[in-house]
């Protein structure tokens, strides 16, 4: 099992905030509002992004879009390494997601992985009019051909590095960790 030990902080409270509300500006100007916004968190550190994503929104137009809460587990095709007996916890859709503009949100874009997952999950409950992506962290080493519509911070990184995104409602702080692999 590999370990890394902290290098760098990247972000703290106030730059995951800033990155966020303008991730929210972003949106709105890309998509000439919130009407017809679904936000959906791919579990874990995804969640609690989008609902202050969607509560940045609602400051800025008064309207808080949607959140969903996506759960990928079913749809990784790692599952068989990860565990034989995998924890599936629930996906929770408010709205019909027919025609309506999915933003997909998640801590760290890496490989794409979890993306090409959480598309398959999206297409499996219907059939949007577009999905697009937010991510707080883009580190590159892409294995698929993903990019993310919205990136708070890019982060170029070596493979022998890891992006910890901490968040207060799962970790008590919020803060983004560069991590070096120990030797």
């Amino acid at each position: 099992m590999t370990t890394f030990i902290d290098k760098t902080v990247l972000m703290d409270e106030q730059a995951m905030h800033r990155a966020l509300v303008r991730i929210a500006h972003e949106i709105l100007e890309k998509n000439k509002g919130v009407d017809n916004i679904v936000l959906v968190g791919i579990r874990s550190r995804g969640v609690p992004l989008a609902e202050r994503v969607a509560d940045a929104i609602e400051n800025i137009e008064g309207k808080r879009p949607p959140v969903g809460v996506l759960d990928i587990t079913l749809y990784r095709d790692d599952l068989s390494i990860l565990s034989y007996q995998p924890i599936v916890r629930p996906t929770t859709m408010p709205v019909d997601i027919d025609n309506k503009i999915i933003v997909l949100v998640d801590d760290v874009l890496y490989t794409g992985r979890t993306i090409r997952s959480a598309l398959n999950a999206i297409i499996d409950m219907g059939r949007p009019k577009s999905i697009q992506l937010a991510v707080l962290i883009d580190r590159g080493h892409r294995e698929l051909p993903i990019r993310a519509d919205y990136v708070g911070k890019n982060v170029p990184t070596s493979s022998k590095e890891s992006v910890n995104v901490k968040v207060v409602e799962i970790d008590d702080t919020d803060q983004v960790v560069l991590r070096q692999e120990k030797e």
